[in-house]
């Protein structure tokens, strides 16, 4: 029970971090916030990704990426181009990683307007930093385990990000149902998209990238968007007005 609680809590405080900041936030500003949140919300996801942790800057540019070029060859990590699950995330990591290391420097539309803390992202980029989690995790295991089956959870606990990344990634634009001809392949799946935090639709966010509430639909619902809203009215972000067309 304990293994299980703590996996549960590590998933989505991970994938509030993935999608709250690095998505919503730091690759499409859909709020803004203070210096000083910002950092907070940094923090917090250096130290819930832990193992995997993704470098805002590079997230914020290959996701930027991933919009222009949706489901074409430029696409960082588009489905319809690799055989499998596996080979797209070697691709992803790759380009990933040039950005982090900036041995690749994005075309001029996908630059700034990103948070940055090099402090945090020399240290989360660090293999030490990510030994040191992973170890961390599998001595929790190895206390609390009470069926060995459990340690079939320990790899996604240390590679959380890029799980999370990977499924919504491959299975929003591969499986489910359009609301919009987006002229690409990004598809809502649900019910998978309840464990994924509002992230499982792409059909509606590719439609309105900026549009902060991920459902549409009256069937619909974006987990993530009541906690900005009470976010919001606590003063610690500060949505952005979106013009209706």
């Amino acid at each position: 029970m304990v293994i299980l609680i703590f996996f549960l809590a590590h998933w989505f405080l991970s994938l509030f971090c993935q999608t709250f900041f690095l998505h919503r936030y730091a690759s499409h500003k859909m709020f803004s916030m203070s210096k000083g949140w910002e950092r907070f919300f940094y923090l917090l996801t250096f130290l819930t990704q832990g193992s995997s942790f993704l470098n805002p800057r590079a997230y914020a540019i290959m996701h930027r990426m991933h919009h222009t070029y949706s489901d074409t060859q430029k696409d960082p990590h588009s489905p319809h181009f690799f055989k499998d699950i596996w080979s797209m995330m070697i691709q992803t990591k790759n380009m990933y990683m040039d950005y982090v290391h900036r041995k690749v420097e994005p075309e001029e539309a996908f630059r700034g307007n990103y948070p940055e803390w090099p402090l945090i992202d020399r240290i989360g980029d660090l293999w030490v930093t990510r030994i040191f989690f992973g170890v961390a995790y599998l001595l929790f295991y190895i206390k609390f385990a009470t069926n060995p089956f459990l340690f079939l959870l320990l790899p996604i606990d240390w590679l959380m990000g890029p799980v999370q990344g990977a499924i919504v990634n491959w299975c929003g634009h591969k499986y489910g149902y359009s609301n919009y001809d987006n002229k690409d392949h990004s598809k809502n799946t649900l019910p998978l998209d309840f464990f994924l935090m509002g992230e499982l639709f792409q059909n509606n966010h590719h439609k309105s990238p900026n549009r902060p509430n991920f459902a549409k639909r009256w069937f619909e619902f974006d987990p993530t968007f009541p906690v900005m809203i009470l976010l919001s009215k606590l003063g610690i972000i500060k949505m952005r007005r979106i013009r209706s067309k």
